[in-house]
């Protein structure tokens, strides 16, 4: 018992000595943590490692700075994509109107995001309005047999909305942005979709503004049944001419080609929007590494000096000493 209390004696007279050394540098030196802290039983914040920190943190600034430059040399040709794409879906709605609120039976919301991350909050977004209009969806209207379902287009919003609308996906969408987009490609998206038999399809993306600006977009598409009863209570095509084809034809062509422009526009805009919030946030994260390592070679260079000091004290000790 005897030697084991002794034991114990020593070891926290060790490690009191230790800590008091460690409160004795951090008061000699000014340094208080802020960019490193010292590993237990080091006197000093170890030069070595510093200098790792400060070379990792060095080549963060340079992938985030290239990463921004390249967001910035894409952006052009993604916003003059989206800003052409607007006029493929905008001549539809101004024929048959744009109606969010329709109460119909059978219906799919369609969420536009990304497949990579590093590019801010748009996907946050997406997923807060989503959540949003299912549940206006859930409680609005009056319709028999109401069913709300979702096709994710993107690998980050089927991550991100997995837990709260898990139940609800019917098809989920990836790697589509990997590849230049074209018409063709949103095209085989919409015969995708159009096997869910939807009666109003909602296409939830962001709509591209500026570099710094989007805004969360909401485009529904009717069936071409419902656009049929439409027509039939307002008349709305009844003024155009028609050859060859019937009414009910011609609705089933342009509900099809209404979805193929509204996904392909809001794939383009997302893009571009993902392009723009990806450049700001690279921008954000260099600004940030070059902060940090500012601190950290702040912090190594006071502790060389440190160093530097103690042994020009010790010299000079010792040369005392051995005159007197």
């Amino acid at each position: 018992m005897r030697r084991a209390a002794s034991t114990f004696g020593n070891q926290l007279r060790s490690q009191t000595g230790i800590k008091n050394a460690a409160q004795g540098f951090v008061e000699n030196t000014g340094m208080t943590g802020e960019g490193f802290a010292a590993p237990f039983g080091v006197r000093h914040a170890s030069r070595q490692i510093l200098q790792q920190r400060m070379k990792s943190v060095g080549n963060i600034a340079k992938i985030t700075a290239a990463m921004k430059m390249v967001a910035a040399s894409r952006l052009r040709l993604a916003t003059v994509r989206a800003q052409e794409s607007r006029g493929m879906w905008q001549p539809v709605v101004r024929l048959l109107g744009d109606v969010p609120d329709a109460d119909v039976p059978k219906n799919v919301t369609i969420p536009v995001t990304s497949d990579r991350g590093l590019c801010g909050g748009i996907n946050s977004g997406i997923a807060k309005v989503t959540l949003q209009t299912q549940n206006c969806l859930n409680i609005m209207g009056e319709a028999e047999n109401k069913s709300v379902s979702m096709v994710c287009i993107g690998e980050k919003g089927r991550t991100q909305m997995k837990k709260t609308l898990g139940d609800t996906y019917e098809a989920v969408i990836v790697d589509a942005t990997k590849i230049p987009l074209t018409f063709n490609a949103a095209g085989l998206l919409a015969d995708l979709i159009l096997k869910t038999e939807f009666d109003a399809a909602r296409v939830i993306y962001n709509k591209f503004k500026s570099a710094i600006s989007f805004q969360p977009t909401v485009a529904t598409v009717l069936s071409a049944a419902v656009y049929e009863k439409r027509c039939e209570a307002t008349g709305c095509v009844d003024e155009y001419e028609m050859e060859g084809e019937d009414r009910s034809a011609l609705l089933v062509d342009i509900a099809e080609f209404q979805l193929a422009a509204v996904l392909y526009n809001g794939m383009l805009e997302n893009s571009a929007s993902e392009l723009g919030s990806r450049m700001s946030a690279m921008d954000s994260s260099t600004k940030n590494a070059n902060e940090m390592l500012s601190k950290l070679t702040l912090t190594y260079n006071r502790s060389r000096q440190a160093a530097i000091t103690t042994e020009l004290i010790e010299i000079i000790s010792g040369a005392a000493a051995l005159e007197g």
